[in-house]
């Protein structure tokens, strides 16, 4: 008895076919020569001769024509009209690599790391994702360094640091398991430092040590975090908060990571810290013995002083107001007028 196949699974059958044939149009590849211009080799769709396509390609072959004869201009718009006219075909992702390409060339920062961000967003099955990424990371380093994008490719406009934290961060969403994304924390903490958004830059840096434990650039965002936080304080007549930050950081970096080359600076850091926080514990305990006669407050602070620093010349600065603060306690206790005593009968 013949074995007939039902209909609907005839048409399933063409349906995943030709959901195989697209497939395989995607892994086609663009390749150019001088002599037969753009060809697509390798995927179903290579020979499709649609109007579409020959208009498309012809327009890719000029632009390609004029770049090769250094007429970058000419080759931005006819690349540009691909785009605009064609997004959905299969030489759209190149025409925006290109444009990007030639952006770069002319210093048009802002306009390249756009054109490299629609290849990201609208084509993300390129083979060339994780170049694009890197483009767009070199592009932010550059403005973030002071780069000065051009306007129309030859008069140099303002800095623009701002753009190029949102660049990074753009670049993080994008690829937030690439090698990129690690270094462009440490890029957007830097530049916050720059431009001295303190608060900024320890978010950065904590996001860093948070998210990417093991990036080699790990134990340095450690280190700028201390930094960081010792840049915040004012001086021991100051909230301490960020001080304490500080010596955390240093002591986690220590611990963790020994054997760093930047253990010393680590160190010296530390030393600072340690004496900041304890001269502030003295000058609140020098405000409760002299202005304030409170000798028990006073012996706290003293005390505490002592245990942030022991081995210092603070340390010892306390010990000897310890000495003081006993004498002088001993003597108001005795001097202290004895209370009355009523007896009740």
């Amino acid at each position: 008895m013949p074995l007939t196949v039902p209909p609907r699974f005839l048409f399933a059958s063409l349906f995943l076919a030709l959901l195989l044939a697209l497939a395989g149009s995607v892994q086609a590849e663009l390749v150019w020569t001088p002599q037969s211009g753009w060809k697509l080799e390798g995927g179903a769709l290579e020979g499709v001769g649609s109007s579409d396509a020959k208009s498309a390609v012809g327009l890719m072959n000029q632009a390609r024509t004029a770049e090769e004869k250094g007429s970058n201009r000419t080759a931005l718009k006819y690349y540009g009209r691909v785009a605009k006219r064609y997004p959905n075909s299969v030489y759209a992702s190149e025409a925006q690599y290109r444009l990007g390409k030639l952006r770069l060339v002319r210093k048009q920062y802002i306009k390249a790391f756009e054109a490299f961000q629609a290849v990201a967003t609208r084509y993300p099955n390129t083979n060339r994702y994780d170049e694009i990424i890197g483009q767009q990371y070199h592009i932010a380093s550059l403005l973030l360094d002071g780069e000065r994008s051009r306007i129309w490719g030859i008069f140099p406009g303002f800095t623009n640091r701002e753009k190029a934290l949102q660049y990074l961060e753009i670049v993080i969403f994008e690829a937030p398991y690439s090698d990129y994304a690690p270094l462009a924390l440490m890029s957007i903490a830097s530049g916050h430092q720059y431009l001295k958004n303190s608060e900024e830059a320890i978010d950065a840096l904590d996001r860093m040590i948070n998210t990417y434990a093991t990036s080699p650039l790990t134990p340095e965002a450690y280190l700028k975090l201390a930094q960081a936080h010792a840049s915040l304080v004012e001086g021991p007549y100051y909230d301490q908060a960020s001080t304490r930050d500080s010596v955390t950081y240093y002591e986690d970096f220590m611990i963790l990571y020994p054997g760093d080359n930047n253990v010393v600076s680590a160190e010296k850091g530390l030393t600072n810290m340690k004496k900041m926080l304890a001269e502030s514990k003295i000058k609140i305990a020098d405000f409760y013995f002299y202005k304030r006669s409170n000798y028990k407050a006073a012996r706290v602070f003293y005390n505490e002083a002592i245990t942030v620093y022991p081995d210092s010349d603070i340390a010892a600065k306390a010990r000897e107001a310890l000495t003081v603060v006993d004498a002088a306690a001993a003597k108001a206790a005795q001097t202290q007028p004895k209370k009355k005593r009523f007896f009740f009968f």
